[in-house]
């Protein structure tokens, strides 16, 4: 989709060390190649500038849309400029089932794509990403009451499906343009669910309706999360005058059920880099109404691993 960031010569994480704190580590972006549960994976790891490993940061998982790559979900987001402004650790998984010129995730028991089953022998990405956020707690300096993850469209799908089974890795979820709620849903306890997406969706339609992976509307999955969730309260605002903001409060152990849905956007990131032509032709029209890099960051800061 577009052109990948510039990254340092990759490197090999160990599995060795219990701790990264008190490592130096060089600011910017940097290829790792790892192998987890026998499969060759690779992750684009963002170290903010100002870090220096004396002090435990947060870190954020963000995982791209399917057919495409860590490098693409670094640009599509902009999300580095967030780190480095708040000191986060920022980690861009790459998928491994090839889809194009990109990868798709495997998301548990949901086909790909156009109805497309899950290749044999599949890497499990559940297992994947929270082993990869134990490794990179080992490897940088991470505050474990303090690691999300955000994903785009097949990556907010499976960032849906972490919410209910890695419930106790991660402390808060974000879903843009993919907020799904997965049944059954083994979630040991509440987790925070934010979602963002646009009424314009031509991939995952708002209201549903869509691929075999896309049937029920986004207003229902983020209900479904607030029944879960025992949520007591919602309000309605209007932060923006395209934008809607549903705010289920009163859940157990203090979580939250935020949607905010972008009156007109398609299947975009909002607030992100502008896009091409040539892809606003196929995903639909982008908005600055809200920066969901900053309302992510502020969701996440406000809920820890309790």
């Amino acid at each position: 989709m577009f052109a990948v960031a510039a990254a340092a010569a990759a490197i090999r994480a160990p599995s060795g060390a219990r701790s990264g704190c008190e490592t130096a580590a060089v600011a910017g972006s940097t290829t790792l190649e790892l192998e987890v549960g026998g499969h060759a994976r690779t992750v684009l790891l963002h170290v903010p500038s100002g870090y220096t490993g004396k002090h435990a940061v947060p870190l954020v998982l963000n995982l791209h849309g399917s057919g495409s790559t860590a490098g693409q979900q670094e640009a599509f987001t902009g999300m580095d400029e967030t780190s480095d402004a708040h000191g986060f650790l920022l980690a861009y998984p790459q998928a491994s089932i090839p889809a194009g010129a990109g990868f798709d995730w495997n998301v548990p028991g949901v086909p790909l794509v156009n109805g497309r089953p899950v290749p044999a022998g599949s890497a499990n990405d559940v297992v994947f990403l929270t082993d990869l956020a134990r490794l990179l707690e080992r490897r940088y300096c991470v505050d474990a009451k303090e690691v999300y993850v955000v994903g785009f469209s097949g990556g907010a799908r499976l960032a849906s499906r972490l919410a209910c089974e890695a419930s106790g890795v991660f402390a808060a979820v974000a879903a843009v343009s993919g907020l799904r709620a997965p049944a059954p849903c083994p979630a040991k306890r509440a987790v925070p669910i934010l979602a963002f997406h646009g009424t314009a969706d031509p991939i995952d339609p708002y209201s549903g309706h869509g691929q075999p992976y896309w049937t029920y509307s986004v207003a229902t999955a983020a209900r479904d999360w607030a029944r879960r969730e025992r949520c007591g309260k919602a309000a309605t605002s209007h932060p923006a005058a395209t934008v809607t903001l549903v705010r289920d409060t009163g859940c157990r152990n203090g979580s939250t059920v935020e949607l905010y849905t972008i009156t007109g956007e398609g299947h975009e990131w909002p607030g992100g880099p502008h896009l091409p032509v040539r892809y606003t032709v196929l995903l639909g029209p982008q908005s600055d109404a809200i920066d969901a890099d900053q309302l992510i960051w502020r969701f996440f800061t406000a809920h820890r691993l309790r």
